[in-house]
């Protein structure tokens, strides 16, 4: 008897973590239901001399109203009926007793993950404490007898639709205090925890609620969950990273195409101040490849015969016009669509003239990644100058790889 103690107080205990589980789910569950049953009953003791039931007789009824918590953890207020008579071969006995307790309830068939093997199957277990009376056969004789009762059980369920489930129950019954016998004959020999009984029910789970599922029934998919944690994970990897290198986070950058040791702002764009399309920390390497103003004084019409034509092949010819691409690319810099325009203007005042084009790309890569990348970048220029109106002709690419700041297509005139 001490283990039907144990088991009820260890059931009503674990609803106590039922605000705390590790793991709270949705709520968009049913969590109220109607649990009706009936069945046979069989008193332990105490009973009479000579006074004996049929093994088990009928009969005995229940009436369960429940809440779940939450799809493990939930109360149950239990009201049962049984009724004790003889068989042909006893002293003639018919009494009553009628009980109400109040339950904690845990879905067992959650916990131990018997969804698993079918979703139509579940497992409650249920315990807790109550009131019970009894009336005997005799009531002049014997009188009521009230006396606390403590209930354990264990419930088999199976799902027949979303609204209603079959369920097969065990309960175990104490009593404290029990007076008199449960034929109600006479009185009981001891006023201790001795009164014992064993009901077996089986009804219907009727759940309530607007709900699709039950408590009872609902699953939580952890294979779900780390799906949607992976997806959660994969998207802050991409999120949080920097393509660019510029410590500036994909999802806040503006710009992620901004040239590695480039400064740039909160926002991943590329300082510039002077407002030129041309990054702040860049202005120092271009200016080694651009004209200065001294080079454009020499270079002026009339000196040393110098001509317009001539001034723009030789800055074509120096290197001081190139088209710069984003990094990893073949997509040119928008400060160096002016380059290309030059070289296109060039080209058609100067029908005869050929270019030779070089390309050019760092040596972060591989050298047949870059040779590729090269040779992309000086198709992409011949692929613009043709569709502006230059006659395409056999051209010869030279590819090259250098440590430079700038990813750039250097255009040689040959005449």
């Amino acid at each position: 008897m001490k283990k039907i103690i144990t088991l009820s107080f260890a059931l009503c205990g674990l609803i106590g973590f039922a605000q705390t589980d590790t793991e709270e789910v949705k709520s968009d569950y049913n969590k109220w239901s109607i649990d009706v049953g009936a069945g046979v009953t069989k008193p332990v003791r105490p009973v009479s001399s000579g006074a004996f039931t049929n093994t088990p007789s009928l009969f005995q009824a229940d009436l369960g109203v429940r809440y779940m918590v939450n799809d493990k953890f939930g109360f149950n207020a239990d009201f049962g009926y049984n009724n004790f008579s003889s068989d042909e071969n006893s002293r003639d006995f018919d009494s009553r007793y009628y009980r109400v307790t109040l339950e904690g309830v845990v879905n067992a068939g959650h916990i131990v993950g018997l969804h698993k093997l079918h979703d139509r199957l579940g497992l409650l277990l249920h315990g807790g404490m109550g009131v019970s009376n009894l009336k005997g056969t005799d009531p002049v004789e014997t009188g009521d007898d009230w006396m606390l009762n403590f209930q354990a059980g264990i419930t088999p369920q199976i799902r027949l639709s979303n609204s209603v489930a079959l369920f097969g129950d065990l309960s175990v019954l104490g009593h404290v205090r029990q007076d008199i016998t449960f034929d109600g004959l006479g009185r009981a020999s001891t006023r201790g925890f001795d009164g014992m009984l064993v009901n077996a029910s089986v009804g219907l789970n009727i759940y309530l609620g607007n709900g699709d599922v039950h408590s009872d029934w609902y699953t939580y998919d952890v294979q779900e969950k780390i799906d949607n944690l992976t997806a959660d994970a994969e998207k802050m990897a991409t999120d949080y990273a920097d393509d660019d290198k510029d410590g500036v986070p994909n999802y806040i950058d503006r710009d992620n195409t901004t040239e590695s040791g480039v400064r740039v702002d909160n926002k991943g764009r590329a300082i510039d101040l002077n407002n030129n399309s041309i990054p702040d920390d860049m202005e120092s390497a271009l200016d080694g490849r651009y004209a200065s103003k001294a080079d454009l004084a020499n270079m002026k019409p009339g000196t040393s015969g110098m001509s317009d034509k001539g001034i723009i092949k030789k800055l074509i010819n120096e290197g001081y016009v190139n088209v710069y691409f984003q990094f990893n690319s073949t997509k040119p810099a928008l400060y160096s669509l002016s380059a290309i325009n030059t070289s296109v203007t060039y080209m058609k005042d100067n029908p005869s003239a050929t270019a030779t084009l070089t390309g050019y790309a760092d040596e972060l890569g591989s050298p047949a990644y870059n040779k590729n990348l090269s040779e992309r970048r000086a198709k992409m220029v011949h692929d613009v100058l043709v569709a502006s109106g230059i006659n395409a002709l056999d051209y010869l690419t030279t590819v090259m790889v250098k440590t430079l700041l700038l990813i750039r297509i250097l255009l040689k005139l040959d005449n």
